[in-house]
């Protein structure tokens, strides 16, 4: 098996075997053949995208522990990282979806945790919606949901969600395989687009994996795929097993867009970087309020940065950025 002849077969507008995935995956990070494979990728990202990117915000609704306990998250109470709830008023919600409109965000993703109950989500969200332009793009970003769930969330605004099924699902986290998929196939089935992502690498997770999880993003046709890497939580279990490299994530970045169809568009990967951008990242966050990577609070005061940060690093990786409501959300 050699690179060319995969890159040529991708040119074709073949699909990948899990192998070819498992055998991109596995060269070296540094090597001139993952150049090759960053390179196309980033190729693909900016023919697909016209070459411009997209830079989407999030805030969160609430800070809690969660009995979800997702080995990886801040949130999770065996982390022991936070102890109260504290959560946004209506007023503060929509202060902060408007402001990321005015910053020109493509799309604004409403963030609540697994136990947040849902018909606040609802009421909160439509107070949004009622005070953002009808073109403005909304995305929840909410835990594993009912078809009705899923209908109310349409009916309210938003035009889809994120939701990733993630590496190791049911073993470092409390949560059912099975449960993340249904969800991701009741919002599909309610008329919502799906983003998702190959989520959070860390060095223990094998090729093989990575493989898998690619295809399963790809088997739904999602708004957007992508790989982001694992941020330890200080202080934690998880944190002992370490953290991959920039390099080692564009890769992952990189193949993932290869696995996918061209009939999506969008390529994310998180944190933002430039490493990113140019292994064909096209979809970068800022991020205020609560962050399951973050040990603060607010993570613009941690991790979290900005809208104009996210442009800047595009520009440094010579991508220009998309104005206007994400394409990734509106395909139809």
């Amino acid at each position: 098996m050699r690179v060319e002849e995969i890159l040529k077969k991708i040119r074709s507008g073949e699909v990948l075997s899990r192998d070819e995935l498992v055998y991109l995956l596995g060269m070296p990070p540094d090597s001139i053949e993952t150049y090759m494979v960053m390179a196309e990728a980033a190729r693909i990202s900016k023919e697909l995208s016209g070459g411009k990117a997209e830079v989407h915000a999030q805030f969160a609704l609430n800070l809690a522990p969660c009995t979800c306990d997702c080995l990886f998250c801040s949130f999770a109470m065996v982390n022991d990282v936070f102890h109260e709830a504290t959560e946004l008023s209506v007023e503060e919600a929509v202060f902060y979806a408007r402001q990321f409109e005015d910053d020109g965000a493509n799309a604004v993703f409403v963030m609540s945790t697994a136990g947040y109950p849902f018909e606040r989500f609802i009421e909160v969200s439509e107070e949004i919606r009622k005070n953002l332009k009808p073109e403005t793009t909304l995305v929840a970003n909410v835990g594993d949901q009912s078809p009705a769930h899923a209908t109310r969330l349409k009916d309210t605004g938003y035009a889809g969600v994120y939701h990733a099924l993630r590496l190791r699902e049911g073993t470092d986290s409390t949560l059912s395989v099975e449960k993340r998929k249904q969800s991701i196939r009741n919002f599909l089935e309610a008329g919502l687009e799906v983003g998702t992502c190959v989520e959070p690498v860390g060095p223990e997770h094998t090729n093989e994996e990575l493989a898998e999880m690619i295809e399963f993003t790809a088997s739904f046709n999602p708004a957007f795929s992508g790989a982001a890497r694992r941020i330890p939580i200080p202080g934690t279990e998880m944190a002992s097993r370490g953290v991959i490299s920039e390099l080692r994530m564009a890769q992952i970045v990189a193949v993932t867009r290869l696995g996918m169809s061209r009939t999506v568009m969008g390529n994310c990967t998180h944190e933002p970087c430039t490493l990113g951008a140019i292994a064909g990242a096209n979809l970068f966050w800022a991020e205020v309020g609560a962050n399951p990577r973050d040990v603060e609070e607010k993570t613009e005061e941690g991790r979290g940065g900005t809208a104009g940060h996210c442009r800047t690093l595009y520009q440094e990786s010579d991508w220009d950025v998309w104005s206007g409501p994400s394409r990734y959300y509106n395909r139809s």
